[in-house]
């Protein structure tokens, strides 16, 4: 009988489902034991960091979490919102710290100092548990970044009512470990520019659900709001505005707040394609500028990409992405490479020549363009990330360090795998949050901008499709992606939360603790939960469903 009231294994007959007593948790830790006895956080409840010179970020962390423990005051997604749990809080056992530590001889480095190195040496496994005698909790890690995890997973544990805060499950046991090293999120801030506060709201939300990388795109043919020291013609001429300007210090603080909170940020500068507005400060250096029809020559307006052909763009462009490349933390940078249109150079006269001259061809010419701009971010001991059409349209040469990040279809992942590349799901197939809100172009009443990924659908992908076993290990992760057409920082919150979760919870757990597969069923109830308790942090995450339905599990399924 006492085994029964104090710890349920989650072994399940069926497999696939997790009893509605962990709603609270994403992404579902690797290994998780649950009880059925009600605990309260005492109102004296402080975290004991028993770490010998903890760093500043840790501390400021667990600052956080209490701040959190304290002020979230998330009631329970049921009938009642928790009414009924007040009966057993007479009897409650009371919990009054949380313990720190790290493993014996592990360093002692800042979170932000973990957040940032290679992919593959990031520690961000912990081990949580929580008694149910009222006896502190202890949280154990091997890195600062794996206690940071560990908190994001204490606070999701706990709800309120009546002034109490509380879990009706203890004890609670985890240990637990990311499936995949990279996961993240990409966000477009060139066709639209966002306030600094809005990309720190999202970092936020992203860290609580362990979510790593922040994928800047930040420049695009649209404008060019990135300050570069060398280059303050790019900015000043190619920025919507004075004010719509991202400038060193303003980079310099996102990174380290996201390095604080657990996340490398991992900036894209789009070239050759993508690169129209450079032509506001360079003329010279961009063909087919403002061309039309613009479809005849870009992937949207305006037409305009550089001149690779020519010796000086490459320079240019090489000088450009290390001057930025230099300033930053990470160990990747992104130089895009994707949707590069062959139409605006066949009647570009300055390239035409200079291919007549040297007698290269236009993929040979591409083939030098990159191998000079990578070469030159290899030396500053950066990878360089591009996006599918390097790796599998142009017959150029591409480092073998070199990342490929797969968005045209995720059916082209196997076809870049096979070439041997590591690889970032970021298919659009499935990830694009910016797909389904209807054809931006005008004069197009009838076009559309593809079928809305809705967060169950972008739950059921399958990282490992079509691989064979052998090439699993180059399967780096994956991130959703909003590009920035039609959103903003009026729309940034519904639209990227709580669907971004989705890939958050493939990327780190890759299944459930019990060992069966990821499933929807079973997921909906707990992504409920991130929305509510995003929305008490203040971000304003859409509903998944009518509230009727979150209080009451599967009352709504289809078949239901």
């Amino acid at each position: 009988m006492a085994f029964s009231r104090s710890l349920i294994i989650l072994t399940l007959i069926a497999g696939c489902l997790l009893p509605s007593g962990v709603q609270a948790l994403w992404p579902i830790p690797t290994t998780l034991e649950t009880g059925l006895t009600t605990l309260k956080i005492s109102p004296a409840f402080y975290f004991d960091v028993e770490i010998e010179g903890a760093p500043s970020d840790l501390r400021d962390a667990v600052a956080q979490s209490q701040y959190y423990l304290e002020n979230d005051k998330l009631r329970r997604l049921v009938v009642g919102r928790g009414a009924n749990d007040t009966t057993a809080f007479a009897t409650a056992m009371t919990l009054s710290k949380l313990t720190l530590s790290l493993a014996s001889r592990a360093a002692v480095e800042p979170i932000s100092s973990e957040a940032v190195k290679p992919l593959g040496t990031r520690s961000e496994e912990y081990a949580l548990n929580i008694p149910a005698d009222g006896s502190a909790a202890t949280l154990t890690a091997n890195s600062t970044l794996g206690l940071y995890r560990g908190l994001t997973t204490f606070n999701q544990l706990f709800y309120y009512y009546g002034g109490v805060t509380y879990t009706l499950l203890a004890p609670i046991s985890i240990k637990d470990t990311p499936a995949y090293p990279f996961r993240g999120l990409g966000l477009d801030t060139s066709r639209h520019y966002y306030p600094v506060s809005d990309i720190q709201r999202t970092l936020d939300a992203m860290s609580w659900v362990k979510i790593n990388t922040f994928h800047w795109h930040i420049t695009d043919s649209q404008s060019f709001p990135l300050e570069v020291a060398q280059y303050p013609e790019l900015a000043i001429n190619g920025a919507y505005s004075p004010q719509e300007v991202y400038t060193a210090r303003d980079v310099q603080y996102i990174v380290k707040y996201a390095a604080a909170r657990g996340i490398d940020v991992m900036m894209e500068i789009d070239t050759p394609g993508h690169t129209a507005i450079m032509a506001a400060a360079y003329p010279e250096y961009v063909a087919c500028f403002e061309a039309s029809p613009w479809a005849f020559f870009s992937g949207e307006p305006p037409a305009g990409q550089l001149r690779f052909a020519l010796p000086e763009v490459t320079n240019f462009t090489a000088s450009l992405l290390t001057n930025i490349a230099k300033t930053l933390p990470s160990h990747y940078f992104s130089t895009g490479g994707d949707e590069i249109n062959k139409n605006c150079y066949a009647d570009d006269d300055h390239t035409q020549q200079q291919l007549k001259r040297t007698g290269m061809t236009l993929t040979g010419a591409l083939d030098t363009f990159t191998q000079t701009t990578h070469g030159a971010l290899i030396a500053q001991g950066k990878t360089p990330v591009v996006w599918e059409e390097m790796a599998l349209d142009w017959n150029i040469t591409l480092s073998n360090e070199t990342i490929v990040m797969v968005w045209i279809s995720s059916a082209d992942a196997a076809a870049v795998v096979e070439k041997g590349f590591r690889i970032i799901q970021a298919p659009s197939d499935y990830f694009y949050l910016d797909s389904g809100a209807g054809e931006w172009l005008g004069d197009n009443p009838t076009g559309s901008s593809g079928s809305f990924r809705t967060w169950s659908e972008a739950y059921t992908f399958d990282p490992l499709a079509n691989l064979t076993e052998a090439q699993y290990e180059l399967v780096l992760g994956g991130e959703q992606i909003l590009w920035s057409e039609q959103s903003g920082p009026q729309n940034v919150d519904p639209i990227v939360w709580p669907r971004a979760a989705s890939s958050a919870e493939i990327f780190w757990s890759g299944k459930q603790p019990t060992g069966a597969a990821l499933n929807v069923t079973e997921a909906l109830p707990r992504l409920h939960d991130v929305r509510y308790r995003m929305v008490q942090r203040g971000v304003n995450a859409i509903p998944l469903q009518p509230q009727w339905c979150a209080l009451r599990p599967d009352a709504c399924d289809m078949y239901a």
